[in-house]
């Protein structure tokens, strides 16, 4: 997951507000000074954290976007310590303030029972009042927007096809990506496959409630309003028990 896609990915990514998106959950995270960015990728929100004066710790499971991450990091002059991680088993030396997972990393966890492991881990890394702001990928975006539909772009550096498939009965998504990246005079083809799974924010709120944390609020992304039938991220800001 995520290997050679990482050489792609911030040129996938292009139409992206990074900018804006730091800056919304700079308004959830409330005085915090340390930040876990989970399933960072190639360590764009962290850095526009690390800007905005938080010390921030990047972890991704793939290897291949921390090295982009830390790529960035160092020609942007910041010493940000990018971790290999499961956002299942978070490990830190001492507790962060806050846990930020943005652009679909819990979506990610498809198996029964592992977005409540994620919470789990979550819930022991964090400190004392600490913070947890993820954000989802709806049912409706999967099913509606993305599911059973095709897509394709052109550029002068690559090209992909990228078919999906989803199952109502399961609500997974099923991603088959191939990419064509040009090296010269010639293109190298390669593919990769992913997966992500639609939450309802019930089964989200039970999840978190049943491993200590309270809902604070559940917000279509981007804005502090309710989300409606048709949103298509869900914003979650979570706060620790103590």
């Amino acid at each position: 997951m995520y290997e050679q896609f990482a050489q792609v990915y911030d040129s996938m990514m292009h139409d992206v507000d990074y900018d804006g998106w730091a800056a919304y959950l700079d308004g959830f995270l409330k005085g915090a000074q340390t930040v876990l960015d989970c399933a960072c990728g190639t360590g764009e929100i962290t850095l526009r954290l690390a800007r905005r004066g938080y010390q921030v710790t990047g972890s991704d499971l793939s290897p291949d976007m921390l090295a982009a991450a830390r790529e960035k990091a160092r020609l942007a002059g910041r010493k940000i310590p990018f971790v290999a991680q499961d956002m299942r088993e978070i490990a830190l030396h001492k507790p962060a303030d806050a846990i930020v997972c943005a652009c679909d990393g819990v979506n990610y966890l498809t198996g029964d029972g592992d977005a409540r492991t994620f919470f789990r881990s979550a819930y022991a890394a964090l400190a004392p009042h600490g913070l947890l702001l993820f954000d989802v990928s709806s049912e409706y975006k999967l099913r509606e927007i993305i599911g059973d539909k095709p897509f394709f772009e052109e550029t002068e550096d690559y090209a992909y096809w990228w078919s999906n498939r989803y199952a109502p009965k399961q609500r997974l998504l099923d991603m088959a990506l191939t990419f064509f990246v040009r090296e010269g005079a010639a293109y190298r083809r390669f593919s990769e496959r992913h997966r992500q799974r639609a939450y309802s924010v019930e089964e989200l709120t039970e999840a978190l409630r049943a491993e200590g944390f309270f809902v604070q609020g559940v917000y279509e992304a981007f804005t502090q309003e309710p989300p409606s039938p048709n949103s298509e991220r869900l914003q979650f800001i979570c706060g620790k028990e103590v």
